[in-house]
């Protein structure tokens, strides 16, 4: 357990603005299953979603700079998490799956060649005896914009993706389990989808991310 506590590379729990981040959001008499919801809703919700950050770069997955950028992707935002809950001595951890979404745009299908996200990430947190599976990725104000049900946390049962949005529509299927790590394994996740994206996956995204005018050494901030 004491490996799901301790600051990593991109979990960097220890870092100043992380600790008093974690701090301003919980009480200091709150219990774990309190203090990890008002993290979860933070991250989901003041943290962006942006699947057109420069992913393929180690740097946009270190959570303390998630958290001066303000947005993230399912992977970087699940970090911050981790990273938030940890320094305040919450055992968490990643876990990433391959999921099937069927509400992608033209534009990002054709980005990767299909619908399949590969190496989708979430956090598991270690609350009252059990792992807690969360996904933070969709802020409140997307969902609302595309008609998705929002990830909403109790703190005490999983809340993970829908599979339906709240139309009915097919949104999210999972296809594949990686199993949880203690830290981002940064060039599993990269080789996992290059295998499936093509060879030419991280010069498309450059392309991609040239147009949207991001400047690609942000994540050295």
């Amino acid at each position: 357990m004491e490996n799901f506590l301790k600051p990593t590379p991109t979990i960097d729990s220890n870092n100043p603005i992380i600790i008093e981040k974690a701090q301003s959001l919980v009480g200091k008499h709150e219990n774990e299953s309190k203090k990890a919801v008002k993290l979860f809703y933070f991250v989901r919700d003041e943290i962006k979603y942006n699947p057109y950050i420069p992913y393929h770069l180690f740097d946009y997955h270190i959570a303390s700079k998630t958290l001066k950028r303000g947005e993230g992707y399912c992977v970087s935002k699940a970090i911050l998490l981790a990273a938030l809950s940890r320094a305040m001595r919450i055992p968490a951890r990643l876990r990433f799956a391959d999921v099937r979404n069927y509400l992608l745009s033209e534009k990002y299908k054709k980005l990767i060649g299909g619908n399949i996200l590969v190496f989708h990430g979430y956090t598991e947190l270690y609350i009252k005896g059990k792992w807690i599976k969360l996904t933070p990725a969709f802020d409140l104000e997307l969902c609302k914009k595309y008609n998705i049900e929002p990830v909403e946390f109790d703190g005490e049962n999983d809340a993970v993706l829908h599979r339906y949005t709240l139309d009915g529509k097919l949104h999210v299927e999972y296809v594949r389990d990686y199993g949880y790590y203690s830290d981002l394994p940064f060039e599993e996740m990269l080789k996992a989808r290059i295998q499936v994206y093509g060879l030419d996956y991280i010069e498309r995204r450059e392309k991609v991310i040239k147009n949207l005018n991001i400047p690609k050494n942000e994540g050295n901030v």
